[in-house]
Order: C-alpha cells, then sequence, then structure tokens
C-alpha cells in the first residue's frame, strides 16, 4: 500500500499505547511493571500490618512479647484476624501482676520465720521420762 493509497487521517488517531509495527508494545510492558509493583507493595503492606502487635509490645517491654508473637504468626499463617485482634489486645494492655502481692506477702511471712529462728525459743517444762516416775 502506498501512502497515496491510504487515508490522510489514518496515522493520526492511533493512540500511542497501540502496538508498534517492530512488534512493541508500551502498554503491556508499563502494565506489566506496575501490576508486579502493586503486587509487592501489597505485600509489603500486609506484612507491615501483621507485624504492628509485635511493634507495640516490643517497645512497651511487655512481658508477654512471645505470645503477642505467636498470636501474629498464627494470624499471618491462617488468615485468621480473631488472633490478629487478640495479639492487638494483649500488646495493647498490661494485664496486672496478681502474683506480685501474694510473693510480697509470702516474702514478709517468710522474713516473720527468720526471726523467730533468731530469738531463743521459751523454756518449757520438761515432760518427765520413764526413769524418772520409777
Amino acid at each position: 500500500m502506498t501512502p497515496a493509497e491510504l487515508h490522510p487521517m489514518a496515522t493520526g488517531h492511533i493512540p500511542s499505547y497501540v502496538t508498534q509495527a517492530d512488534g512493541s508494545d508500551f502498554l503491556l510492558t508499563f502494565m506489566f511493571v506496575f501490576t508486579v509493583l502493586v503486587i509487592v507493595l501489597i505485600g509489603v503492606g500486609y506484612f507491615t500490618l501483621h507485624s504492628i502487635p509485635e511493634k507495640i509490645a516490643h517497645e512497651s517491654n511487655h512481658p508477654q512479647f512471645q505470645l503477642v508473637g505467636i498470636l501474629a504468626l498464627l494470624a499471618l499463617f491462617t488468615h485468621n484476624g480473631l488472633f490478629w485482634v487478640a495479639a492487638i489486645l494483649v500488646a495493647g494492655f498490661q494485664f496486672p501482676d496478681v502474683a506480685a502481692p501474694l510473693r510480697a506477702i509470702a516474702d514478709a511471712i517468710r522474713s516473720l520465720g527468720n526471726q523467730d529462728n533468731d530469738v531463743p525459743a521459751p523454756a518449757t517444762p520438761s515432760q518427765p521420762t520413764a526413769q524418772q516416775e520409777q
């Protein structure tokens, strides 16, 4: 086909993203790169979201840090949001230490018991032995 046979407006209306005659396809290449970047960014966001409970627990030096990490991993691998919510709740709140007052009471009683050992015991009347009774 010679240029005289083509309509004068034919090449002007073809958009730039249409496949060229040499086989290069700009739109396909752009969409491939765009799709790969979006998938990588979604993955990074997903992993960042799942690490939030661990970051919270680590920053506050939480006593149940390992429990928070296990719950976050379970949420990551099972895709169960309940584990992630539990991890956030455990990381966000400090549970009261009910054993500390009991330990303090036990230590106080133990120290009282040690004080009794330092003081001599009061004299008790001796029991008569079998030889004294005869």
